[in-house]
């Protein structure tokens, strides 16, 4: 009998490598019609705003306004100018600017705690600034000077940022802090609303006080001047200057904080910054305004569908979409109940809370929603 011979083995085949599954990226050519087209919707609400209200102006007034205010012509100046560069044009620069930042603070914080629920509220910001300008009109400072309530609302801001970010920076460390932050924040924003409630209670006794209170706590851009503008416009560019510096490592902290570590990222160098810069636009933008609503919330969740969630196009185009949507809000409010005005955070709130509640049940039957 022939030996026995073992019989080989069969050799195993390798298993084929798991193909990742692709990351739904929109369409470079989708960037750059959003790139595009919101630019133009915001040059045409500006157009929109000076155009619309009380006293109706044609495109050629509006124009030879401006014209006339380029070459510096001077002599006597026609009611019609006064009213497109004294009345409208600063008004509707402020809701450009207002919902730019309030928009870019919004997806900052949303990429940096990587929760889409994350605005200005979060961080108590927004409350501490209405706590600061209902004290300057409780206390007669707004009535002596254009600048006094901007400034305390301001102030009301920073020292609620200071405070939240120093009781968090003492109790949680490393992965707790975003966590502790947030609790920080909801807490001294629940407390600073108490606050403004009990001297607003307090001011209802005098009906001028009491009602430039309310009306200031709902939002709004009546009687915007220049020098609202160039008191906000400086603290506001800052911040956002801070955080488009800022884009890269966003896009690392989306991967979580070992991971943007892992990539170089200095985590915690990095979410200080990115809290103070949107502390500072966002306590501007309330202190000129007043606590606006939803646009920080829902303009990067529109833009998000639109352009992904890389931060590098998603800062500058919300910035662009928030104060597109601002200033649209405002030509509503000014127009839906003529002559009579909306303050603009009702429609804001009005418009936003719908569309972010069909975004949310979206999401939730399955539908990709970032």
């Amino acid at each position: 009998m022939p030996p026995n011979r073992a019989t080989p083995e069969p050799r195993a085949e390798p298993l084929p490598k798991p193909t990742p599954a692709p990351i739904a990226r929109p369409a470079a050519r989708a960037r750059w019609q959003a790139a595009l087209a919101l630019p133009l919707l915001g040059l045409a609400a500006v157009l929109a705003a000076l155009l619309v209200g009380p006293a109706h102006l044609s495109p050629a007034e509006v124009a030879g306004a401006l014209g006339r205010r380029l070459v510096g012509r001077s002599g006597t100046v026609p009611w019609r100018d006064l009213i497109v560069l004294q009345v409208r044009l600063p008004r509707a620069l402020v809701a450009l600017l207002v919902g730019g930042g309030l928009a870019v603070a919004g997806a900052t914080l949303q990429g940096l705690f990587r929760n889409p629920l994350a605005d200005a509220g979060v961080l108590g910001v927004s409350s501490g600034a209405s706590l600061g300008a209902v004290l300057a009109i409780y206390l007669h400072l707004a009535a002596r000077a254009v600048w006094a309530l901007p400034v305390c609302a301001f102030l009301g801001a920073a020292a609620d940022a200071w405070l939240v970010f120093a009781i968090a920076s003492g109790r949680g460390r490393g992965r707790l802090f975003s966590g502790t932050l947030l609790l920080v924040g909801v807490a001294v924003g629940a407390l600073n609303v108490s606050l403004t409630t009990f001297i607003l209670s307090v001011a209802l006794s005098s009906y001028d006080a009491g009602r430039q209170v309310v009306y200031w706590l709902l939002g709004g851009l009546e009687a915007r001047t220049w020098d609202h503008l160039l008191l906000g416009a400086p603290a506001i560019v800052v911040g956002l200057a801070v955080i488009l510096a800022s884009a890269r490592e966003l896009d690392a902290l989306l991967l979580g904080e070992l991971g943007a570590a892992s990539v170089g990222v200095d985590v915690p160098r990095v979410r200080l910054r990115l809290v103070l810069a949107s502390a500072l636009v966002v306590g501007a933008a309330v202190a000129i305004a007043g606590p606006i609503g939803f646009v920080g919330l829902l303009v990067p969740h529109v833009v998000r569908l639109a352009v992904g969630a890389g931060h590098r196009a998603l800062l500058p185009l919300s910035f662009v979409g928030g104060g597109v949507f601002l200033v649209v809000a405002d030509l509503v409010a000014r127009t839906l109940l003529a002559p009579a005005e909306i303050p603009v955070g009702v429609v804001t709130a009005a418009v936003g809370a719908p569309i972010f509640l069909v975004l949310l049940l979206r999401k939730r039957s399955g539908v990709a929603v970032p």
